[in-house]
């Protein structure tokens, strides 16, 4: 009886590719008559048979998109949704949504289940306990195993991927420095912990901002706050926090937030100490969400996009699953091509509002 034959064997028994011995018993016309007929023949002497098995793993699409977020009630993060949304809809693929709730295991578990057959690619968002660990294990062995991913907002350089974020570091220059054109002297800063890289880009740009402005930056004026105040079961020792904060700097004319919550909480503690806003004290945000527009008087903030930004990481994500489909079959593996990753940088704007002058 004879052996089975592989395409590899046939292609190095002919001294050809793999790609034109597929090609050649798929009867393209790519592949020159004599080529393809001898290629047949060998096939056919050999009772080649595809493995149809292997075949339709390997092409299979599940024309399905991951998106994996720290938090679902979050204004930006819905609105990121939207986007992606938006794109993957009108590009014919479909979307499911996985919650990591800022925790790592949950996060790895979520990727683990997806990557199982369910989804050709990934959009993400780090969880913050993540960040804080510094373990990206999942996004690298995801990665390997020939899924693609797009981080967005929060991102980290260890991970070669694309990438689509704001400019915090500009967004909240910006911000401080039309604090400083309104005459503040005293502006403090509402952050979170350094870990968190879009609160630490943020930080960096106040403090440029001050300096450009020929200002002391004060560390008494900075608050950094564990982020799991931010929770709903937590949101009276936030509030505690930064009105102990307020008694501490009673000079403080003027506020930069680096989240919507720390910045309405920021007011509502103004208000208590009565503290006339903006005439006394002026506040500004970043995310231009549903409590900004709504909050008494409404919060002046930096819009990041959202909408934008998801739209942009679906057209990324989805443009590398059609490549990577179309070239799967190619023999030359073009490594500097495929390491070509993008970041795309959104702007931010400023929305200003009553409290600001």
């Amino acid at each position: 009886m004879r052996r089975k034959v592989t395409l590899k064997q046939i292609a190095k028994e002919l001294d050809v590719s793999i790609s034109t011995v597929s090609r050649a018993l798929n009867d393209s016309k790519e592949i020159g008559e004599e080529t393809r007929q001898k290629i047949q023949a060998f096939a056919k002497f050999y009772n080649y048979k595809p493995n149809n098995i292997a075949l339709s793993l390997k092409n299979r699409q599940t024309k399905t998109i991951g998106i994996l977020i720290p938090e679902i009630v979050h204004h930006f993060f819905s609105t990121v949704i939207r986007g992606i949304e938006i794109v993957a809809n009108q590009r014919g693929y479909n979307v499911i949504i996985g919650l990591s709730n800022e925790s790592f295991s949950k996060e790895v578990i979520n990727m683990e289940m997806l990557a199982n057959g369910s989804i050709d690619g990934f959009i993400l968002s780090i969880s913050k306990e993540t960040l804080l660990r510094q373990d990206y294990h999942h996004f690298k062995e995801t990665i390997s195993q020939g899924i693609p991913i797009v981080m967005f907002d929060r991102v980290v350089n260890d991970i070669d991927c694309d990438k689509v974020i704001v400019d915090d570091f500009k967004g909240s220059y910006t911000a401080v420095k039309k604090l400083i054109s309104y005459g503040c002297k005293n502006i403090a800063l509402i952050t979170t912990m350094d870990y968190v890289s879009v609160g630490k880009l943020r930080t960096q740009g106040y403090l440029q901002a001050l300096e450009d402005g020929k200002i002391h930056a004060k560390g008494s004026l900075i608050l950094k706050l564990d982020d799991g105040l931010a929770l709903e079961e937590h949101l009276d020792i936030l509030e505690t926090e930064i009105e102990k904060f307020f008694k501490r700097n009673k000079q403080i004319d003027a506020i930069f937030a680096v989240n919507e919550l720390y910045a309405v909480t920021a007011m509502k503690v103004a208000r208590k100490l009565d503290f006339k806003i903006p005439e006394d004290i002026q506040i500004i945000g970043f995310t231009d969400g549903v409590l900004s527009k709504h909050a008494r008087p409404s919060l002046t903030t930096l819009s990041q996009h959202g909408q934008k930004m998801g739209e942009e990481a679906a057209h990324l994500l989805i443009d590398r699953l059609q490549q990577d489909h179309d070239e799967e079959e190619d023999e030359v593996f073009d490594f500097e091509r495929d390491m070509n990753f993008r970041t795309v940088v959104i702007e931010t704007e400023l929305i200003e509002r009553e409290s600001t002058k």
